[in-house]
């Protein structure tokens, strides 16, 4: 997933971000509904943010998806521009474009 960092906010790109799918896989939904959940904003057709707050949370969320195997890599990693600071804490879960 797309992502830059302004102000310890995490922004991850509203097109890459798992989309709710009423009967869709539960996989998928949980997904969406876990990472929601933790963000201090999540809209449509907005990127979502995560404070610095949470950090820990979504690294530890994203691994334990990577690791379920249900979902790929791309969906699971966040995608940092190249010339970017990765913070320690999202360093497991992350990679530059």
């Amino acid at each position: 997933m797309r992502a830059r960092i302004e102000q310890e906010i995490v922004f991850l790109h509203h097109e890459d971000v798992p989309a709710y799918k009423k009967g869709g896989s539960v996989v998928r939904n949980s997904y969406f509904w876990a990472l929601r959940s933790i963000a201090a904003q999540a809209h449509r057709q907005r990127d979502w943010e995560y404070e610095a707050d949470v950090w820990l949370a979504l690294q530890r969320m994203l691994l334990s998806f990577t690791e379920s195997g249900y979902l790929g890599l791309r969906e699971t990693q966040l995608e940092f521009p190249a010339q970017a600071e990765i913070p320690a804490i999202l360093r497991p879960i992350s990679t530059w474009e």
